[in-house]
């Protein structure tokens, strides 16, 4: 392409956004902004687990690529972690603002650690102060909150939900843990690890599905992304929802307001997993593990802003217990009617930063299965199936997509490869796109869009960026940081955090006036060159 047909960078900036036009073609935005890590994690040692993978122990747990946006590829760019140190890192947390990516390790007879990095944009890792503990064992999630000055970890052998300070200026981790949360109430555990001759997590049999169920699992946490003051647990142990008031000045998780069944209570297990909330509507997702299901789940709106105003007046948070702000309003199958639940486990569940399609993994199936989202009537937010697709492995136990969401990256992890998908944000299907790579049982991948130190935009300010994630995630909101509508994620657990922009709906039409009318500018001089 002539220099003189490349379109301008603010083009291509709104070219990448929702705003853009759909297109069944993958966009090109290898340019020299686009500097995109991914930072994939591996197991190290399986005696460690309580599920048994069947892939490659590895010796180095922790690899760094640059991903290429052009054509979907990735470039290997460092290989680290000692696994006799950083032991079975299993879930990442990118900063939603600096270039630090936390890992933690999975261990059901220790404790697990969090390590922080510093992640250069050559892919070098320093790591940032010493690991801390996560009190307790198995560390499976972590969240951080929307001011960011705390860390909210999970631990899921023994149950326990912790927070540890965080330095809202480097993301330092300011440990010790200053506040956790027992829903064991201090009992000892009643069923025992693999090692241990406990049951293989990874079975789905009735026998492992009693012994799972037998004590607590929280799995995940993730904060309201509309108050920041409830805190959502998937308990896989006793198939709930659990809903906590979150004190967001103290860093403290501190009522139990109220637990939800996590499906449709047919008295076969449910097993929730992870929690993912839409993007435009008060609507929330769980991916039920055991029962290969996704439940869908209605917000209300009104009860977290009363939540929010009795916490911001110091009101006693209790008497908002037994209320909750979940109502079930679906549930519906991620894998085909005749495929035998018994055989499959869900993995990872994502709503695609478009709003537009919800996507869940099936360990077993070793497929993706993808869900358009509803958009109108009184169903909006309910999920019509699109189609399974194989990984192209086995047990794809977590997937991530680029940060265009146009590439969907699959880690398969006991067949010790990660396979790279080319999505359609038109309809929602996936196709290979032919590019492959060889990971020793890779359970984790985390997106990191880092910039140069000269770049001019991160100098000017590191918000600028924070900003720019706010607008993937959540267009349509309207709020500036630390105002009334910001939060965390997944990870929801998206592996960056949303943070929230302080710019307002009239400036974003505005910038897209401006980028449109230099799209028809483009067009009129490729039309006199043609």
């Amino acid at each position: 392409m002539r220099v003189d047909m490349v379109p301008s960078k603010a083009i291509m900036a709104h070219a990448n956004s929702e705003f853009s036009t759909v297109s069944n073609e993958p966009i090109n935005t290898d340019t020299d902004d686009d500097h995109q890590l991914f930072f994939v994690t591996s197991y190290s040692n399986f005696d460690k687990l309580a599920h048994g993978p069947r892939g490659i122990e590895a010796q180095q747990s922790v690899h760094v690529y640059r991903f290429h946006p052009s054509d979907g590829s990735l470039c290997l760019l460092n290989i680290t972690g000692d696994a006799k140190t950083v032991i079975n890192p299993a879930f990442s947390r990118y900063h939603p603002r600096l270039n630090v990516v936390y890992t933690c390790t999975e261990d059901c007879h220790e404790n697990g650690k969090i390590f922080a990095y510093k992640i250069g944009a050559d892919g070098s890792l320093e790591q940032f102060g010493e690991p801390v503990d996560a009190g307790g064992t198995s560390t499976c999630y972590l969240t951080i909150d929307r001011a960011q000055k705390h860390m909210l970890a999970v631990n899921y052998w023994d149950s326990t939900l912790v927070v540890i300070p965080l330095d809202p200026e480097t993301g330092a981790m300011l440990g010790p843990i200053k506040n956790t949360y027992d829903p064991k109430q201090g009992k000892k555990m009643i069923a025992c690890a693999k090692k241990d001759g406990g049951v293989n997590h990874s079975c789905n049999d009735d026998t492992t599905i009693s012994a799972r169920q037998a004590d607590p699992h929280s799995h995940a946490l993730v904060l309201d992304p509309f108050v920041g003051r409830v805190a959502y647990v998937p308990d896989l142990g006793k198939d709930l929802i659990r809903e906590f008031y979150y004190d967001a000045t103290e860093g403290a998780i501190c009522v139990e307001l109220n637990v939800m069944p996590s499906g449709l209570c047919t008295g076969k297990p449910d097993g929730p997993r992870y929690f993912e909330f839409h993007p435009q509507y008060n609507i929330a997702y769980v991916v039920n593990e055991l029962s290969s299901t996704i439940a869908v789940f209605e917000v209300d709106r009104a009860l977290l802003n009363e939540i929010h105003a009795a916490s911001k007046a110091g009101e006693d948070m209790s008497r908002f217990k037994g209320r909750s702000t979940l109502r079930l309003v679906q549930s519906i199958s991620t894998i085909p009617g005749a495929f035998p639940t018994t055989m499959n486990t869900c993995g990872r569940i994502c709503v695609h930063k478009s709003g537009r399609f919800v996507v869940v993994s099936n360990r077993g199936h070793q497929s993706i299965t993808v869900f358009k989202v509803k958009s109108k009537g009184s169903k909006r937010g309910e999920l019509q199936n699109v189609g399974c697709y194989h990984t192209r492995g086995e047990t794809p136990r977590h997937f991530q997509f680029d940060h265009s969401g146009q590439y969907l990256l699959v880690a398969n992890q006991d067949s010790n490869s990660i396979a790279v998908f080319n999505f359609n944000i038109s309809n929602g299907e996936i196709k290979y796109s032919g590019n492959e790579y060889r990971v020793p049982s890779p359970n984790f991948v985390c997106c990191c869009p880092t910039y140069h130190d000269d770049d001019d935009t991160r100098n000017a300010s590191r918000s600028d960026f924070a900003a720019e994630m706010m607008v993937t995630t959540r267009p349509q909101n309207k709020v500036i940081l630390g105002s009334t509508y910001d939060e965390s994620s997944s990870d929801s657990e998206d592996s960056t955090v949303p943070v929230y922009r302080g710019q307002q709906d009239q400036s974003l039409k505005e910038e897209l006036a401006k980028a449109k009318a230099e799209i028809e500018e483009l067009k009129k001089l490729l039309a006199e060159k043609a």
